[in-house]
């Protein structure tokens, strides 16, 4: 039986990494070419909000459908719906420049496919692997993820300044077919629905809303990331513009300082797997946030001539990453049963995502009027200080309680 859960994740990540590797040499080619043919955090920051509103705004009302659907075909199906967008953006790319509404119209498209794939995917983790190995798990996701971050930013700026962004925006359409192909062979069972006296939209949703409410914990570690979120979410768009901007460097050097985070990432989940069962997981998640406000903050006083000091800061945010992660999507998988665990885990990114256009709004003006390492600087200190808000809170609290 162990074997089998372990096989059939092995067999359903090696599909994933492939639609994970391509999309993330997709997202850092359109950050990059918005960054270099614009110059403007504002722009890329409108680009942001295409791509956070609609998952935030879709989320809680998709935990609905996602408990009632069959989790693997949800993802098959807005995977492909991801790949359709890449197919047309690509085209548009490839006959010539699309205006940037364009562009901002097809990331909200992607966008609407993303708030249903990314719930039904750790939604059915639950389905697959036992309670006592999801923190382990966890790390192994991480890990996935992280991997194809170190190659899709190399890979990306590789091949679009070889050919085109229309090139690098095709190979996510073939990305996206040979994970769904890999889904197909696998089975995944599904949770028996709930047996409500009148099954509705409304009640399921209400349902959904009081179990999230009903674990204290998780509600405290979700406000908290809420917070983080207005701050660090911008990042992901800024560190591009930091390169270019601050340090004066160009697509090699931004992909590169793309795959140190990855590296990072990838010690960070292959530490998490291998010592899950040491600590406590709001251990780990302060630790985390702590670790990277410090190294945000050092990132906004360094000098322009420390790109190398930035390359290790870069490394040192990447490891902390799953840190918070992993151990907070586990907590999340252990409290909640699994037939309203897509609700909950649509609450929970709902909440995320709506807060990310808080920090995406501020950080676009503060970045042009101030310096985008201003931002860092900030953003690195409210990190911190919710890191040890966590520590504080849980301390004390036994391992098996949180």
């Amino acid at each position: 039986m162990l074997m089998q859960w372990k096989q059939k994740f092995a067999f359903i990540f090696s599909g994933q990494i492939f639609s994970i590797l391509t999309s993330s040499m997709v997202q850092f080619s359109i950050i990059w070419h918005l960054t270099e043919t614009t110059g403007s955090a504002s722009v890329l920051m409108i680009a942001g909000l295409a791509g956070f509103l609609p998952q935030a705004l879709l989320g809680p009302s998709i935990g609905v459908w996602l408990d009632r659907w069959n989790r693997k075909l949800t993802m098959i199906v807005s995977d492909s719906v991801i790949a359709v967008s890449s197919l047309v953006l690509g085209a548009y790319y490839l006959w010539g420049e699309p205006s940037l509404w364009v562009v901002y119209a097809i990331l909200f498209i992607r966008s609407i496919a993303s708030s249903f794939h990314a719930p039904s995917f750790q939604a059915a983790i639950p389905l697959v692997a036992p309670e006592e190995q999801l923190t382990r798990v966890a790390g192994w996701n991480q890990l996935v993820f992280s991997a194809s971050s170190v190659l899709g930013p190399a890979l990306g700026i590789a091949v679009y300044s070889a050919t085109s962004l229309g090139t690098v925006l095709l190979l996510d359409v073939i990305g996206a077919l040979i994970a769904n192909l890999m889904l197909l062979l696998v089975t995944i069972h599904q949770p028996k629905p709930e047996k409500l006296p009148t099954s509705s939209f409304r009640r399921e949703f209400t349902l959904g809303w009081k179990a999230f409410l009903s674990e204290k914990s998780i509600v405290t570690i979700t406000i908290a990331m809420a917070i983080f979120s207005v701050v660090f979410m911008p990042l992901a768009m800024l560190f591009p513009l930091m390169t270019l901007s601050y340090f004066g460097r160009g697509g090699y050097s931004a992909s590169l300082i793309e795959a140190v985070f990855g590296i990072g990432m990838i010690l960070g989940g292959a530490l998490l797997s291998v010592f899950a069962s040491k600590w406590k997981d709001s251990t780990y998640m302060s630790l985390s946030l702590v670790a990277i406000g410090l190294a945000c903050v050092l990132s906004g006083v360094v000098g322009s001539d420390a790109f190398l000091a930035f390359i290790f800061l870069s490394l040192l945010m990447g490891a902390a990453a799953p840190l918070f992660n992993g151990p907070y999507m586990a907590m999340i998988q252990k409290s909640y049963e699994p037939e309203i665990l897509g609700r909950v885990l649509s609450f929970v990114t709902s909440i995320g995502l709506l807060s990310s256009p808080i920090g995406l709004a501020l950080a676009g003006p503060v970045a042009d009027r101030f310096g985008v390492q201003v931002w860092f600087f900030w953003s690195g200190i409210v990190m911190a200080l919710i890191g040890i808000f966590i520590f504080v809170k849980f301390y004390g609290i036994s391992k098996e309680e949180k």
